[in-house]
C-alpha cells in the first residue's frame, strides 16, 4: 500500500499538471462556461481530493495488507482464531458519465488504482477528451504497463466487453438508469460487483423559518452547468402561503442571465450537451403544463442563438408532486416548485420517487433541519448547502443506484476481504 502511495502521489502531480487542459476540455466538449461555479467540480476539485484519496487509504487501520486479528474463541476442546485481510478486487471496468466527465472518471480510478486494481476506463463518446489525461499522466508518473487503460470508441462493442468479460471483476458506471439497468443485465450472469451512481430527482426542502433563501434555488441548480447535475435539488418545497413570493424571487433571479458559448468569460448558462436534451427539456415543459403546471420564467429556446443547444433557464409551477416534470429527472435548466402543507407532507413528497440519490433541507434551526433530513430517503442529504467531502460516502438508492463512492464505504467498494478461521 505504501508503495502504491508513492505511485499516486506522482500521478497526482502528473494530473495537476495538466489543469489547464482539463479546464479546456470542460469547456470545449461538455460546454461548460468558464466562469461556472461548475467548473471547480469539473477539474481543481478532484485535483484536490487525489491527496485526500491516498491519506483515507492510509489512515485505515487495515491499510497494511496482511492479515488482522478480528476474534478469538477459546475453549476446553479447541481454539478459533478469526482473521481478515483486504485485497485488491482485480480488474474494474469503470465508465464515466458526460456532464462532469473527468470528475465521474476520478472517483473510479483514484480509488481503484490506490486499491491495488487495474482499470479499464471508457468514457462518455460525447466527452471523451478529458480521459486521455488519466493514460498520460499514468505514463510520466511511471505506472506499470497496463495498470491504467483507455478505451475511445463511438460504437458499443467495447462497452459490451467491459461489462460482459469474464476477466472483469468490476464494474463502476455513471450514467442514466434506463443504462445503468442494461449495465447490470449484462453483468449478471458473471455476476461481477457493480457500483451505479444513476439519476437523481432531488427534492429541496426550505423550512418555514429559511423560505427566504428559497429563491436563490433557481440560480443553484438552473446555472450549474445548464441544470445537468445528478444532485441538484430540481424540486423545491415551500410552504404553500410562500410559493407565490419564492416564484416571483426566482424569475427576478434568473433575469438577464447571459447565455452563450461556454467559452466566452461574459456567459453563465451554456448549451446543453445535445439536440436530444434539449427537446427533452421541452418535452418536460410542456408535459408540465399539460398537467395543470406553469411557466413562470423561460421554458423555450432562446432568441438570436440558433447555433448550439440552448434552453432558458426555466422556473415551473407545480400543482403537486405527481406532475411529470417533478417524477423524472430533466437534466437542463428547469426547475419546479410544489407547495407543502406542513413539514410531514413535505416528507412524503420527497420521498414519493423512484430515485434517492441526493436530497436538501434548509433552516435557521439546524436542529430542526437535521431532523427532516433524517427522514429523507436518500444517500445523501445535504444541510443548508453543505457539500459533499473526500471523507463521506454518497450514492443511491432505488433506482439512483447501488453501492457508494468516496469515503471509506466507496474505497472498500474496489477491495474484497478474505476473513481466515484458524483452528488448532
Amino acid at each position: 500500500m505504501k508503495e502504491r502511495a508513492k505511485y499516486m502521489t506522482r500521478y497526482a502531480e502528473a494530473l495537476r499538471a495538466r489543469a489547464d487542459r482539463l479546464k479546456e476540455c470542460a469547456i470545449l466538449e461538455a460546454g461548460c462556461p468558464v466562469s461556472s461555479n461548475v467548473m471547480g467540480a469539473q477539474v481543481h476539485t478532484p485535483l484536490r481530493m487525489t491527496d485526500e484519496i491516498v491519506d483515507l487509504f492510509l489512515r485505515l487501520p487495515e491499510h497494511e495488507e496482511n492479515p488482522l486479528p478480528i476474534h478469538e474463541r477459546v475453549n476446553p476442546f479447541f481454539t478459533v482464531q478469526s482473521l481478515k485481510r483486504w485485497s485488491p478486487l482485480g480488474v474494474v471496468s469503470a465508465i464515466s458519465a458526460y456532464n462532469v466527465p473527468f470528475y465521474t472518471a476520478f472517483w473510479k480510478v483514484i480509488p481503484a488504482l490506490m486499491a491495488g486494481d487495474t482499470v479499464i476506463l471508457r468514457p462518455n463518446p460525447l466527452t471523451p477528451l478529458s480521459s486521455l489525461v488519466f493514460a498520460e499522466a499514468a505514463d510520466e508518473a511511471g505506472l506499470p504497463k497496463g495498470v491504467m487503460n483507455v478505451i475511445m470508441e463511438q460504437g458499443l462493442e467495447g462497452g459490451l466487453a467491459m461489462t460482459t468479460h469474464p476477466d472483469v471483476d468490476m464494474v463502476s458506471f455513471t450514467g442514466s438508469c434506463t443504462v445503468g439497468a442494461k449495465v447490470a443485465e449484462q453483468a449478471a450472469p458473471t455476476l461481477k460487483r457493480l457500483v451505479l451512481e444513476l439519476g437523481g430527482k432531488s427534492a429541496q426542502i426550505y423550512l418555514p423559518d429559511a423560505v427566504g433563501r428559497a429563491a436563490s434555488a433557481a440560480s443553484s441548480v438552473c446555472l450549474s452547468h445548464a441544470g445537468q447535475g445528478c444532485v441538484l435539488g430540481t424540486r423545491v418545497f415551500v410552504p404553500q402561503e410562500s410559493k407565490d413570493q419564492v416564484l416571483e424571487g426566482m424569475a427576478k433571479a434568473l433575469e438577464g442571465v447571459k447565455i452563450g458559448p461556454a467559452s466566452d468569460p461574459a456567459t453563465v448558462l451554456g448549451p446543453v450537451i445535445s439536440a436530444g436534451q434539449r427537446a427533452r427539456c421541452e418535452h418536460f415543459v410542456e408535459a408540465a403544463v399539460a398537467e395543470g403546471g406553469r411557466v413562470v420564467a423561460g421554458g423555450k429556446r432562446p432568441e438570436g442563438l440558433d447555433k448550439g443547444f440552448y434552453f432558458e433557464p426555466t422556473v415551473l409551477d407545480l400543482p403537486d408532486n405527481k406532475n411529470p416534470a417533478a417524477q423524472d429527472e430533466i437534466f437542463g435548466p428547469v426547475i419546479g416548485v410544489i407547495g407543502y402543507r406542513d413539514l410531514d407532507h413535505a416528507v412524503e413528497m420527497a420521498n414519493d420517487s423512484k430515485f434517492g440519490l441526493s436530497g436538501w433541507v434548509h433552516g435557521a434551526d439546524k436542529v430542526k433541519a437535521l431532523e427532516v433530513g433524517l427522514r429523507i430517503r436518500s444517500g445523501a442529504v445535504n444541510i443548508n448547502g453543505a457539500l459533499m467531502s473526500s471523507y463521506a460516502s454518497g450514492g443511491g438508492i432505488k433506482m439512483s443506484g447501488q453501492g457508494r463512492e468516496r469515503g471509506i464505504e466507496g474505497l472498500r467498494e474496489f477491495q474484497m476481504m478474505t476473513t481466515l478461521n484458524i483452528g488448532g
